[in-house]
């Protein structure tokens, strides 16, 4: 993809997260799929029949059902732009790659891909040194990612992909974000090893998974965003690892460029509830923020106790840009986009830090068979140092 001028500055780009016309779509989906209380695909094919218009849509799923005869008599190709149609999960697919919508299809695909591979679930793997380390104690680590559920294509293979990251680092503790009902299915079934917990249970969703032999499960609790327009809130869950408290935090903030008010809103809310976390806890929030760096600043920047780890790794350059359309053709973006919408915020125990973090790596840099990512955002690996 050729590289344009002057958008190497990712954070103050205007175009973003696939805006308008990608991640948008997605979650209107998401939106109709919940007040209509319907399966997603469903929604998008309403959505779609009606130029992507909430209000049109939702007044044709609740007409009276048309008879069969007449919707038999309907053209097969739905009346959209000649170059560009919507395609699974809202994604804008060029039309000669299009296949046709079928909504009872569709849904039945969503309802099987997670019964297959079903076996072979990966287990905790001690094979490395570092790995070793961690069954010791000294050294902990976690993954956040987030995984791009609402994007239907390939969505199987891709979570294989997914799936495999995980068995070959095998954290203590895995973040995720756009969790959808059927993956989570799938996680429960491959991951075996690991305690799922979730932010809810329809639509799309965060999730945290514990490892079982290492991280022991005290509480959780969910706070709501109550202005979201996106069924985001903050997922806390509280655990021990190797004598140490910690208060494990993730979410979605808000997403794209016109919802920045409400997303520092959340923002806000999220560092709240960090500084409110025990002190005799290390806090531990990883997620999908959606942040521009002006978005911060705006929001007086971080508390003098809580630090991005990004920033206090020294900001490597090589894992900067969580979501890069130069390097992932997933979302077919045109433009060069490099932002750094996810992040990971620390809170040491105020009894000094027994827990530091000491490297931070990006996941999901290599295309599957089926030609695409894993998903559209890198993964993010940190491990941290455990002083015993």
């Amino acid at each position: 993809m050729e590289q344009k001028s002057g958008l190497e500055d990712g954070p103050e780009l205007e175009q973003e997260e696939g805006e308008p016309e990608v991640k948008k779509r997605r979650l209107l989906c998401v939106e109709f799929a919940s007040v209509a209380t319907c399966d997603a695909a469903v929604a998008q094919c309403y959505l779609a029949e009606n130029d992507w218009e909430m209000e049109r849509a939702l007044n044709s799923y609740f007409e009276p059902a048309v008879e069969e005869n007449a919707l038999k008599s309907r053209p097969e190709t739905p009346n959209e732009p000649e170059s560009w149609i919507a395609g699974g999960g809202g994604v804008v697919v060029p039309r000669k790659e299009m296949r046709p919508i079928s909504c009872p299809r569709s849904r039945l695909s969503l309802e099987l891909w997670s019964a297959e591979e079903t076996s072979d679930s990966f287990s905790c793997k001690t094979s490395t040194s570092e790995n070793v380390q961690q069954e010791d104690g000294s050294v902990f680590s976690f993954i956040t990612w987030n995984i791009d559920g609402l994007d239907l294509n390939s969505l199987l293979e891709r979570a294989r992909g997914v799936c495999s990251y995980l068995a070959l680092y095998s954290p203590d503790v895995i973040f995720l974000q756009e969790v959808i009902p059927p993956y989570y299915t799938y996680l429960k079934k491959k991951a075996s090893s690991y305690e799922i917990i979730t932010g809810n249970e329809e639509g799309y969703f965060t999730a945290i998974m514990l490892k079982k032999s290492r991280v022991k499960f005290k509480s959780q609790e969910i706070i709501p965003f109550p202005n979201t327009k996106m069924m985001r809130n903050l997922l806390c869950v509280h655990v021990s690892v190797s004598g140490n408290e910690l208060c494990l935090m993730t979410s979605h903030l808000e997403s794209t460029r016109g919802h920045a008010e409400e997303r520092m809103n959340q923002l806000k809310m999220v560092l709240k509830k960090m500084q409110e976390a025990p002190e005799s806890a290390t806090v531990i929030f990883a997620g999908d923020t959606n942040l521009r760096d002006q978005e911060v600043t705006k929001c007086g920047g971080l508390p003098n106790n809580i630090l991005d780890v990004w920033e206090f790794l020294g900001k490597p350059k090589h894992c900067q840009y969580t979501w890069d359309t130069q390097m992932n053709s997933n979302l077919g973006i045109a433009a060069t986009c490099k932002l750094r919408f996810d992040r990971i915020f620390f809170r040491a125990a105020a009894e000094g830090s027994h827990i530091i973090p000491r490297s931070l790596d990006l996941l999901g840099l290599e295309k599957l068979d089926c030609g695409r990512f894993p998903s559209d955002h890198w993964g993010l690996l940190c491990n941290l140092d455990v002083i015993l």
